[in-house]
C-alpha cells in the first residue's frame, strides 16, 4: 500500500501543475488589479502605474507565471495587497482558524449522522424512520445562508447564548485555558450549522445500507445462530454499513478544510472561507491562487484519504 500511495503523491505534482497555470490564467483575465480599488479623483495615474511595474504586473502573463511557480517551491507566495503582509503566513494563520472549525464540524456531524442512519435503517417505516426522513430533507433543502442567518438571529442576537462574530475574545491571552475554552465557545454556532447541512448524505447512506443488509444471508445465518439481534447490528450491519460511509468520509474532511465561505463570512469567523471571497472583491491575486491551489490539492488528498481509510475500515479492501 505504501507504494501505491507514493505513486499517487507523484501523479499529483502534474496535476497540481496544470492546475496552477489553469488558475493563473484565468486570474489574469480578471478584470482590474489589486491597485485599481485604491483609484480616486485624486490618485496620481503616474503613481499607480509605477506599482503596476514594480509589482511586475505589466510583465507578459507567462513571465509572472514563472516568477510565481519558483517562489512558490521557495514556499512564497507572493504579498497580499490587501491585507500587506506574506499570503502564506496569512492563509497559515487563517488555515488554523478552519482547522479548528472543521474538526469541530466533523465531530458534531457524525455524532449526530451515525445514531439517525442507524436508528432510521434499523426502524424503517416507523414513526421514528419517518421522523428522522423528515428532518434529513428538511436540512438538505434549506440554503446554507438561510440556516446560518437564522441561527446566528435566534442563538447569537435573541438568545445571546454565542457570539456573533470573530474567533476568540482578544482579552484572552494564546495557550491559556480561558484562552482555548473561549476559541470553542465561538466555534460551537458555526459548527453546529455546518454540521447539521452535511448529516443528510450520511444519514441517507447509512439507512439505505443497514436496510438492505437485514435482508442478506450472513445476517439470517447469524439470527440461525441464536445470536441476540443487538449482537448482529454491532457487530455485522454496522460495520459493513460503513463502508460507503468510509468512501467519502476523506473527502467529507479535506472539503470542510477548504472552509465555507457562507458560513465564515455570516458568522464573522476568520477562516479560508471568509479570506477566499473577500480576495476576490479585492483582486487580490497572490491569495487567490494560493488558496484554490490549496484547494485543489485538498480536493486530491481527499481521494486518497478515502481509499485508505476504506482499507482500514475493511481489511479485505486494499489500494492497488
Amino acid at each position: 500500500m505504501w507504494k501505491t500511495i507514493v505513486r499517487r503523491f507523484l501523479i499529483m505534482i502534474p496535476q497540481l501543475f496544470v492546475l496552477s497555470l489553469i488558475i493563473f490564467i484565468m486570474a489574469q483575465f480578471m478584470p482590474g488589479d489589486p491597485f485599481t480599488g485604491a483609484i480616486t479623483p485624486e490618485t496620481d495615474p503616474a503613481r499607480i502605474e509605477e506599482l503596476r511595474e514594480k509589482n511586475g504586473l505589466n510583465d507578459p502573463w507567462y513571465q509572472q507565471y514563472g516568477r510565481w511557480v519558483g517562489n512558490a517551491f521557495q514556499g512564497e507566495f507572493g504579498m497580499s495587497y490587501t491585507f500587506k503582509r506574506d499570503a502564506g503566513s496569512l492563509i497559515g494563520e487563517r488555515a488554523v482558524n478552519t482547522f479548528w472549525l472543521s474538526l469541530a464540524s466533523v465531530i458534531i456531524l457524525y455524532v449526530l449522522a451515525i445514531p439517525l442512519g442507524v436508528l432510521a435503517g434499523r426502524y424503517h417505516n416507523s414513526l421514528l424512520d419517518r421522523a428522522i426522513i423528515l428532518y434529513s430533507f428538511v436540512s438538505y433543502a434549506i440554503p446554507t445562508f438561510i440556516l446560518a442567518l437564522l441561527f446566528l438571529f435566534f442563538f447569537g442576537y435573541t438568545l445571546g447564548w454565542f457570539p456573533t462574530s470573530g474567533s476568540v475574545d482578544i482579552k484572552y491571552d494564546p495557550g491559556t485555558f480561558g484562552y482555548i475554552m473561549n476559541k470553542i465557545y465561538h466555534i460551537l454556532l458555526p459548527a453546529t450549522t455546518y454540521a447539521i447541512l452535511g448529516t443528510t448524505t450520511v444519514i441517507q447512506y447509512l439507512r439505505s445500507e443497514i436496510i438492505d443488509a437485514k435482508g442478506q444471508d450472513y445476517v439470517r445465518t447469524a439470527r440461525s445462530k441464536g445470536i441476540p439481534m443487538r449482537k448482529v447490528y454491532s457487530r455485522h450491519i454496522f460495520r459493513n454499513s460503513l463502508l460507503p460511509i468510509a468512501a467519502f468520509i476523506g473527502f467529507t474532511i479535506t472539503g470542510l478544510l477548504g472552509g465555507s465561505i457562507f458560513i465564515e463570512t455570516i458568522f464573522g469567523y476568520p477562516g479560508m472561507g471568509q479570506l477566499f471571497i473577500s480576495s476576490i472583491l479585492s483582486r487580490d491575486y497572490s491569495v487567490i491562487t494560493a488558496l484554490v491551489m490549496l484547494y485543489g490539492f485538498l480536493a486530491l488528498l481527499g481521494s486518497l484519504l478515502s481509499d485508505i481509510i476504506m482499507s482500514i475500515v475493511d481489511p479485505r479492501i486494499r489500494i492497488e
